[in-house]
């Protein structure tokens, strides 16, 4: 949600023609990664949010890794982004690093940190919102369904050389928007209760303009039409008021994939690194053959990510690619997925991450754990210290 970089997505400040959108696509050295997460400042003896952001932000001032930490619309939120990295490995211990940091902050100020998609039991009502003219702003806009997002997500970014390309990888990520829903789910609670749903997180965020799976483009002049349309007319100030599950990072040369729930264990965010970074790899290069990339309607792509965030892992979807008429398991389309993608993997150096995909397969997603938790002693409080227990890991001096 944040904005980091300058208002404007081209060099003179506007869109000065339909088919006229600046960019950085080219400049990085493709497939290289980042990642963003959004992680809940809490109290450490309550398990309550807290607002106390602006007392994190002073106590980094002048860390080397300030830069990697900021603000979110809420001020119980903090929002880390690892540099540029190469592989999936090389994600696990930039997250390492800045995980174990804010919580070392976190910890000296009273405070534990959790990553989840929701925080099971906190109101929004509760909530205050950071004092910058942004979040006002999208506040003053956007009224009850900004105040209502209290959420957490998880963001990857994957640089590709071409903006032609880029637009086409977009279309063809779209058939996995279920399977990484349903890989990355965890927020089965809102407001104290369980509501029956792998991912809250979907279906609060759900409200937002311009959010939900893209459109499909034709090309990339037919995306910077549409972008410079609503920059036009004044309805967003620049692209990154546009929330859909995937899209184009022009400034960065980036395909941002913005589906996943924050996920509480690291190695579960190192995994689902690996696997966009090998997607995005996988795709690329039948764009580069000239092999067609399958799309599909939107209301099949968006069909099974509601199923995704209804029922996890065991989500009966629709198998898109087979053309069957049943539905299937998403977990035996995420593995047969994983052998394909799996080579690209292991070029990429990232092969080794991505076998946590199986793991989470074998053990459950997030909201999984969660329900566990809570089931055993019906103990809202408990999940929550879980949360924070299984977030704040230690870097091991190896690495």
């Amino acid at each position: 949600m944040k904005q980091i970089y300058p208002a404007s997505i081209t060099g003179k400040g506007a869109i000065s023609g339909a088919s006229v959108l600046d960019h950085k696509f080219g400049q990085s050295d493709p497939y290289t990664l980042g990642v963003e997460e959004e992680y809940m400042l809490l109290d450490g003896e309550t398990f309550d949010l807290v607002q106390h952001i602006d007392t994190v932000l002073q106590a980094i001032s002048g860390h080397e890794l300030e830069p990697r930490i900021n603000a979110e619309l809420m001020q119980s939120v903090i929002e880390i982004a690892t540099p540029v990295c190469r592989t999936a490995g090389d994600v696990q211990v930039e997250l390492l690093k800045l995980r174990a940091y804010v919580t070392e902050v976190g910890r000296e100020k009273g405070m534990r940190v959790g990553s989840a998609g929701t925080h099971p039991f906190s109101l929004f009502e509760r909530q205050r919102i950071t004092a910058r003219d942004r979040y006002r702003n999208l506040v003053d806009q956007l009224q009850y369904i900004a105040r209502r997002e209290l959420i957490f997500g998880m963001h990857v970014h994957v640089a590709v050389d071409e903006p032609e390309k880029a637009i086409q990888v977009v279309n063809g990520l779209l058939p996995q928007l279920g399977p990484l829903l349903a890989l990355s789910a965890s927020s089965p609670f809102w407001r104290g209760e369980p509501t029956g749903l792998s991912s809250s997180r979907q279906m609060v965020f759900a409200a937002f303009p311009r959010s939900g799976p893209p459109p499909r483009f034709k090309d990339y002049a037919d995306y910077a039409e549409v972008v410079g349309q609503l920059e036009r007319t004044g309805c967003i100030a620049d692209y990154t008021h546009i929330w859909w599950d995937i899209r184009l990072h022009p400034r960065l040369g980036t395909v941002e994939i913005r589906i996943c729930d924050a996920v509480t264990r690291v190695e579960d965010a190192t995994a689902l690194a690996a696997y966009c970074q090998a997607l995005v790899k996988s795709l690329c290069e039948r764009f580069e053959r000239g092999e067609p990339i399958p799309t599909y309607h939107r209301i099949l792509t968006t069909e099974n990510k509601w199923l995704a965030a209804r029922y996890g892992l065991e989500a009966p979807v629709m198998d898109l690619g087979a053309g069957l008429r049943n539905r299937v398991p998403v977990a035996q389309i995420i593995r047969r997925t994983l052998k394909e993608i799996e080579p690209h993997a292991r070029e990429l150096g990232s092969d080794r991450e991505l076998e946590g995909i199986g793991e989470i397969l074998g053990r459950g997603n997030g909201s999984d754990r969660q329900l566990r938790v809570f089931n055993a002693n019906r103990d809202i409080v408990e999940v929550v210290e879980e949360i924070a227990k299984a977030t704040e890991t230690v870097p091991v001096t190896a690495q």
